[in-house]
């Protein structure tokens, strides 16, 4: 190749490449950039996810970190922010747009501290709704308030007037209704409406929502809430057998404990023979009707686990109805979910001192309160039974319609005389076991 050729050969190099250069700058805009780099035109809005249940969904939130309820679309059309006439890539020219301390767009996306959303259920012709955080906590101390429009159309209001964020509703009609959260202070509340269908017959299905109405000892007067009292003291006859009955041929030794026991040792308690505890859960309030967590509840069942025990649980009610049944089945269940059963969960059928909240059912409404408890438990995968003393079985609850599901039968008595079905018997409430300081109830489980 002369001279000539490779001269023209390099200068035609080169002009290939300026018009490749020229044809990228301008696919880029760099041509329409406007020096100042301001534009009147450029919009800051961004559509806002929905989170589960309706909330903010297709909502805007725009640079000082509103709602912009007008605009309840997809948000299409709109500009994104920093877009500076048609550069899509105006943002990276601005020194400050990823400098969250600086930029108030920024925070308003970041900040969910305001973000609010509802949970409802409806267990029989009622309807509660839960004000939740963006982390799915409760929320209270605020007068939250609900539009509730039945199918008709016809729209009332109801306000959380005890600040406990729950608003209740009860002899509701069947049906779908539309629940709307309305406006409150700067919290951000969901823009659509949810649909909750309120039942018309409660169904023993577990309340996965359960958990935000479960107290702490510490949120209530315990004292007057927790008045169990037992009720196999009433037959007992001086015979019963105070030690621990080693487990044999087709049947295991174990206790049952709740926070009267105190700290317990668990290795102990193994080392001394114990093969299986019976742990409470909780209880309802026998005044107010609260579903209270057992205190000592979390450090019995792990400690109980790890010591190697078989483990099961017992609810102390004060239900009234089959729909208190259910949410106090369902707060037994929500506890014991990270946790391995290899026992029933029992339902303590037994009276609060003549003084509680469900001590004068008659005979039909308590067994179904036992059997809305036990039918619900079985529902979401567990083993379950009632628990009461000889008497109590005889003379308070049908046990033709319970017999389907355990039976715990408390007779302090060297030999039962129950003659129904039962599966465990509690021979004693004034054992003692290594490891544990005071009394404990004992107990054998036969299989």
């Amino acid at each position: 190749m002369d001279s000539k050729l490779k001269r023209l050969t390099v200068i035609g190099s080169l002009g290939l490449i300026a018009l490749i250069a020229l044809i990228v700058l301008y696919a880029n805009g760099s041509f329409n950039r406007p020096k100042s780099g301001k534009n009147t035109q450029a919009q800051s809005t961004v559509a806002a996810s929905g989170d589960g249940n309706g909330a903010d969904s297709g909502a805007n939130i725009s640079a000082a970190g509103t709602e912009d309820a007008s605009d309840s679309g997809s948000g299409a059309g709109a500009v994104a922010t920093g877009q500076v006439g048609n550069d899509l890539k105006g943002f990276l020219t601005d020194n400050t747009f990823f400098d969250k301390e600086n930029n108030e767009f920024l925070e308003s996306l970041f900040d969910m501290s305001k973000r609010i959303s509802i949970l409802t259920t409806s267990v029989e012709r009622d309807l509660r709704v839960q004000v939740v955080d963006a982390a799915g906590e409760l929320i209270s101390g605020e007068s939250f308030a609900i539009k509730l429009t039945d199918e008709n159309g016809e729209s009332s209001q109801l306000k959380d007037l005890d600040k406990d964020g729950i608003i209740y509703a009860g002899s509701l009609s069947p049906g779908n209704y539309e629940v709307r959260l309305l406006p409150i202070g700067d919290y951000k509340v969901p823009v659509n409406s949810t649909t909750v269908r309120v039942k018309e017959r409660v169904e023993y299905i577990y309340i996965s929502d359960i958990s935000h109405l479960i107290k702490t000892e510490a949120e209530i007067d315990a004292a007057a809430e927790d008045s169990a009292e037992a009720d196999a003291e009433s037959t007992a006859d001086k015979t019963e057998m105070v030690k621990l009955q080693f487990g044999g041929t087709r049947r295991k030794a174990g206790i049952d404990v709740s926070k009267y026991q105190g700290d317990i040792d668990w290795e102990k308690v193994a080392a001394a023979g114990v093969q299986f505890v019976i742990i409470r859960a909780g209880y309802r309030g026998s005044v107010t009707g609260a579903l209270v967590q057992d205190p000592y509840f979390e450090q019995n069942i792990k400690g109980a686990l790890a010591a190697g025990l078989e483990v099961g649980v017992y609810f102390f009610t004060q239900a009234v109805t089959e729909a208190e049944a259910v949410e106090e089945a369902s707060a037994v269940v929500s506890m014991v979910s990270d946790y391995e059963l290899k026992l029933p969960i029992y339902i303590d059928s037994e009276g609060a001192g003549g003084n509680g909240r469900a001590d004068g059912l008659n005979k039909e409404t308590r067994t179904l309160v036992c059997e809305a408890f036990c039918q619900t438990a079985k529902n979401a995968g567990y083993n379950s039974g009632v628990y009461a003393s000889r008497n109590w079985l005889y003379n308070n609850l049908d046990m033709s319609r319970l017999e389907k599901f355990e039976v715990w039968d408390a007779e302090y008595v060297s030999v039962p005389k129950y003659t129904g079905y039962y599966t465990m018997w509690q021979h004693s409430s004034k054992g003692k076991v290594d490891g544990i300081q005071g009394n404990v109830d004992l107990d054998i489980y036969y299989y």
